[in-house]
């Protein structure tokens, strides 16, 4: 079931003068996962501003994800004209990088958190400020962040009416089609390498037939980002196991993007809008806390046995983030709940390379492995190297360290 997810081929190892490893023991030692298993970094930003001293929370965010969000909302990065939180994110998402952490940044249109001071302009204006701001964005953190959710719920988008804001209006204007084309565009002229993301909550047929829209229009979508907020309640394989198969027919890349489950009471099925559930505490219980392991494992097991997923992102690490919601791996008093423990075995255990294999005769021995990152030893020996389907060549090259 997991064969897509792992690489198996005769591998040839020698010294750096070619001389064959004849009948060693070669160690294969995974390092990181090629599959993005990610997580919100929103709790990394207070650790690098230095308001929270205490590493335990980033470290064990660390030992389980290799892949982050980070928040670029219009309205809070740019809250005022002109002043961005430039410098904060760039280093939030370089202490990630440093560690073996793929950073999206999430979005770069939305009419939810929108910079207020755009309502002052024209819908003309406001275009171009959206673009502008994309191409300061994507240029601005290239070869640091290089992949971003262009724009963010364009199926509700023109006709969103809790309040009035810039998106809205162009949205309006332009259609969703000619909205989404522009934004699509600018941000891959900005960056021709970036991984871009059309991301919606809605996974009824109204988003597939946008995104049909969009590509037949020549959108360059690199990924459909499919949320997955289960505040009331779990999807279930069904249900999943529908919504995978509908949105493969596109032939894109899946990702789900913002992934909760619940370890407390379940939001009433009546709540229409999930911000609207307004509650003064939303404490995990025991109970909760096992179904909500359960849930996430067969979730998880699902969506790693999709050929097509290349990312899951649970939005909320620590409960209470949003909506006080208990939808994290971690209480409120940065204790660890049973989901972590269990992700993280499925992660670093079950989907994890650590063997040895023996040479034979002509230094070579069969590799099986999950793709990622790895470092290969026999001995003093060893190289660093990435395992995947375009793993150039069968043999490798083990040397002394330092003399490469």
């Amino acid at each position: 079931m997991l064969e897509h997810r792992k690489i198996k081929k005769s591998i040839r190892f020698t010294d750096k003068n070619g001389t064959p490893l004849s009948g060693k023991k070669v160690h294969i030692r995974q390092k990181n996962h090629a599959f993005l298993f990610g997580c919100g970094g929103f709790d990394f930003i207070p650790y690098i501003r230095g308001e929270e001293k205490d590493s335990y929370l980033t470290d064990s965010w660390l030992d389980v994800f290799n892949y982050a969000t980070l928040p670029f909302y219009w309205g809070n990065y740019e809250s005022e004209e002109g002043k961005t939180d430039f410098d904060l994110m760039m280093k939030t998402a370089e202490y990630l990088t440093d560690r073996g952490v793929k950073v999206k940044g999430h979005p770069l249109c939305w009419h939810t958190v929108c910079a207020d001071w755009l309502l002052k302009y024209d819908n003309e204006t406001i275009m171009k400020k959206q673009l502008a701001r994309i191409d300061r964005e994507v240029t601005g953190f290239r070869g640091v962040i290089d992949m971003w959710d262009v724009i963010n719920e364009v199926v509700i988008m023109p006709i969103f009416d809790k309040y009035d804001n810039a998106v809205t209006r162009i949205c309006k204007e332009k259609g969703q089609i000619g909205l989404v084309k522009e934004v699509f565009m600018h941000a891959h002229e900005s960056n021709p390498d970036a991984v871009l993301l059309l991301n919606d909550f809605n996974t009824s047929p109204e988003y597939e037939k946008l995104i049909e829209g969009c590509l037949d229009a020549g959108v360059p979508i690199s990924a459909i980002g499919i949320q997955s907020h289960q505040h009331q309640g779990y999807w279930g394989k069904e249900k999943l196991l529908d919504v995978l198969e509908r949105f493969s027919r596109f032939g894109l890349p899946i990702h789900f993007t913002e992934n909760t489950l619940i370890s407390g009471d379940i939001m009433p099925s009546y709540i229409e809008d999930l911000n609207d559930w307004q509650v003064d505490s939303w404490p995990s219980t025991p109970e909760g806390e096992e179904r909500q392991t359960r849930e996430v494992e067969e979730m998880y097991r699902i969506l790693f046995e999709h050929p097509l997923v290349e990312a899951i992102t649970t939005w909320d690490y620590r409960d209470g983030a949003w909506l006080k919601a208990p939808s994290g791996f971690v209480r409120e008093d940065n204790t660890l709940k049973p989901s972590y423990d269990m992700l993280r075995k499925l992660i670093k255990e079950e989907w994890w390379t650590d063997t040895e294999v023996v040479t034979d005769e002509n230094g070579y021995a069969e590799v099986e492995a999950f793709k990622g990152d790895y470092t290969i030893s026999c001995g003093t020996l060893s190289t660093d190297i990435t395992l995947a389907d375009d793993t150039a060549g069968d043999s490798l090259t083990l040397a002394e360290r330092g003399l490469r």
